[in-house]
């Protein structure tokens, strides 16, 4: 064979090669989903953290580098259950070439009433506060990239499979560390209504100060309600949030005699260098607070 022959079919199966070793585009648009898809896909996945440790979620929009972005990815990961007002400007990006997952909508919702319109239902988003949810968008994230990526099959499984585990793990802890805590001491008021799936899960009692969206502002008859509930039922804390500046905690905590518990991570992870920068971290840091706060 011609060495000119030879050095250019050596090229082409080096890019051959190349192209099929290119990870999958994934555009992430929660925290949550992010550390999904890196832990589930390892090297065969390069994903876009679109919305950071730090952002609010619920007041996100997409800038045009994100859109282009989009464009380009093979996998659009999204929390559902309306946490994304933008859906349509997405769908508007991928054209008809990259697959947009709506994870949370792959399981069922809790109902929760409008803070707007009482008489109105509406779905709570914060589904990754149950552990078992969690578990269910591993799973969905592993078929779809395996859907993708049919060849990866068995390195999808394997380190989801892990992943799993480590999950189980979580949950077991968890239930031994609430263990602490009586059933009349679970009762929790947060800032914004973003526990309910903990809530149903282990015996918790929630009153948020606002609605399910950070960006619902309690009105003085809420804030009256609050401070009555808190003395009635002898709720010891309050527990802020990580991404926002409570503007009514002084007021409740001055009326209600109640002190200001840890922190906690309603909509998201933590930043890099924080402990709750991972999902596992995030949920240990949200149980301690919790309990050192009720006991």
């Amino acid at each position: 064979m011609k060495p000119f022959v030879l050095l250019l079919m050596t090229t082409l199966a080096s890019a051959l090669a190349a192209s099929a070793a290119d990870p999958i585009r994934v555009s992430s648009f929660s925290t949550i989903l992010t550390e999904i898809a890196q832990q589930v896909g390892g090297d065969r996945v390069a994903v876009t953290a679109h919305v950071k440790a730090g952002v609010d979620p619920h007041e996100f929009e997409p800038t045009p580098e994100d859109l282009k972005t989009v464009g380009e990815s093979q996998l659009i990961l999204l929390s559902a259950k309306h946490m994304e007002g933008y859906v349509g400007k997405l769908k508007e990006s991928t054209g008809t070439k990259g697959t947009l997952l709506e994870v949370g909508n792959g399981f069922a919702s809790l109902k929760m009433k409008a803070e707007s319109d009482p008489g109105k239902l509406v779905e709570d988003p914060h589904w990754w506060h149950s552990i078992p949810n969690m578990e269910k968008a591993v799973k969905i994230v592993r078929d779809e990239l395996t859907k993708i990526s049919p060849a990866d099959k068995d390195y999808f499984a394997d380190r989801a499979g892990k992943y799993l585990s480590t999950l189980d793990a979580l949950e077991t802890w968890v239930k031994l560390e609430l263990a602490k805590l009586p059933r009349n001491k679970r009762q929790l008021v947060t800032s914004h209504d973003a526990f309910q799936y903990f809530a149903k899960e282990n015996g918790f009692t929630i009153y948020p100060i606002e609605g399910i969206s950070s960006a619902d502002q309690p009105s003085s008859k809420k804030v009256a309600e609050i401070i009555a509930t808190i003395k009635k039922q002898g709720v010891k804390a309050i527990f802020p949030e990580k991404i926002e500046n409570p503007k009514v905690l002084t007021e409740i905590t001055r009326e209600s005699g109640a002190k200001v518990g840890g922190e906690l991570y309603a909509d998201g992870l933590g930043a890099p260098d924080s402990d709750a920068a991972t999902y596992v971290g995030m949920y240990k840091h949200n149980v301690s607070a919790i309990v050192s706060g009720l006991q």
